[in-house]
């Protein structure tokens, strides 16, 4: 729900260009909201009509989206590629202040080492949400599974190669405008040519509506969802992720590049641990073998103890812990931790490596048993198996009883 809500706000914010690109005069737009609320009028306007124009998508189910993302898919790259080549281009080859020699850090040390480290802590926030949700959409997918081994080398390739792309156009605006714009709506918003405003903006809404309807609204409603089945659908979901988009007022996250780098940070210690407790209990503890059915039956093999799995409870508190004096002091400055806000500049590294030795330790002494089952279980064997297949739910060989309709086609049995 964050990163829809900041998805919408960049989306609004190249709205926004767009709109002063057709009519100049929205930009003199006046504004009646108080300055410290890190958003102006024209800003609200233009966020208020992103986050409109999202809703007819989220009520499509995401295979009938592939045209757009096909365009997505097609118009960002090159986008971004011409902004790469205007930024070398338009310096003399150089790239800007930011990529001379002159720009290398004056910081040694330790004190470079933890900024670094913050550093690389903030970007992995960017895809920690992630990297603990991508099954909700990637489910969708009918492609083999061996393609999700590309994510292995593209993954770090693409994002440096987009980072780098956001430096220089950065360090570029710089040269030319005297400001240091990371925003790139911003820096868009000065170029002279309002056609080329218009269009690179159009390329960053349709980046920003692609990963909010795929990723954010998605992941969003599938939690709910699982959370509230009786009362929550898939869509009804996405909508109320939608709403949420106000209640979380993400303009004052990003009113600062320095608040927006404490929410990051902030986000990572919490997913550290969650991630490394799905992939040593998916890949280590059950050896990739799950009951998927049973993970929806509240009284399967998957229940534990009264509901919970204390060994995830307890390793996740413990990875949080060491983490808690910086995100206090991130928080409220005015806490002094001392020392204790060190780890926090690694927080979610911190958070996995320790999450993930604890929860190793703790089920090879105390295995959950009663979750173990000799072979995956996948819902097609359900829905799609011959007839006379044999079925296991939760761990236990059931008949399926299956018969075909007139039509040929296979359901379920109805009781006369």
């Amino acid at each position: 729900m964050f990163w829809f809500a900041i998805q919408t706000v960049n989306g609004g914010d190249v709205v926004e260009v767009m709109i002063t690109a057709i009519w100049p005069s929205f930009s003199r737009l006046p504004n009646r909201i108080p300055a410290d609320q890190g958003i102006t009028t024209a800003q609200m306007v233009s966020f208020f009509l992103f986050w409109l124009a999202q809703i007819p998508f989220l009520y499509m189910h995401p295979n009938n989206l592939r045209y757009l993302f096909m365009t997505k898919s097609i118009l960002v790259p090159i986008c971004f590629i011409a902004m790469l080549i205007w930024a070398f281009r338009s310096t003399g080859g150089t790239g800007g202040p930011l990529l001379s020699s002159a720009a290398k850090s004056k910081e040694s040390g330790s004190v470079y080492s933890y900024a670094w480290l913050s550093s690389l802590t903030s970007v992995i926030g960017n895809f920690a949400t992630l990297s603990v949700n991508m099954p909700d959409f990637s489910r969708y997918s009918k492609a083999s599974v061996k393609w999700q081994w590309l994510y292995v080398p593209m993954l770090p390739i693409v994002f440096t190669f987009i980072a780098f792309i956001g430096i220089a156009c950065t360090s570029a605006g710089q040269a030319h405008y005297g400001s240091l714009d990371w925003n790139p709506a911003t820096l868009i918003a000065n170029w002279p040519n309002r056609a080329c405003q218009f269009f690179a903006a159009l390329a960053f809404s349709l980046a920003a509506l692609g990963v909010n309807i795929s990723a954010n609204s998605l992941s969003a409603a599938n939690d709910l969802a699982a959370l509230f089945p009786s009362y929550i659908n898939i869509r009804r979901g996405q909508l109320i992720c939608a709403a949420m988009a106000w209640v979380l007022v993400p303009w004052k996250i990003l009113a600062t590049a320095s608040g927006f780098l404490n929410f990051m940070s902030a986000y990572s210690v919490f997913l550290g641990p969650i991630a490394a407790i799905l992939v040593w209990d998916f890949w280590w503890v059950h050896d990739m073998k799950y009951d998927v059915v049973a993970l929806y039956h509240p009284e399967g093999i998957y229940r534990y103890s009264h509901g919970i799995n204390w060994r995830a409870v307890t390793t996740f508190i413990i990875g949080v812990a060491p983490n808690l004096p910086g995100f206090i002091n991130s928080i409220n400055p005015s806490v002094d931790v001392g020392v204790g806000k060190r780890p926090y500049t690694f927080a979610w590294l911190l958070g996995f490596v320790i999450t993930s030795l604890l929860y190793v330790v703790l089920s090879t002494v105390f295995p959950p048993t009663e979750t173990m089952i000799p072979r995956a279980i996948l819902p097609d064997e359900l829905y799609e198996g011959e007839e006379g297949a044999e079925v296991t739910i939760e761990g236990k060989a059931v008949d399926e009883d299956v018969e075909r309709d007139g039509n040929g086609e296979k359901g379920w049995k109805k009781e006369n």
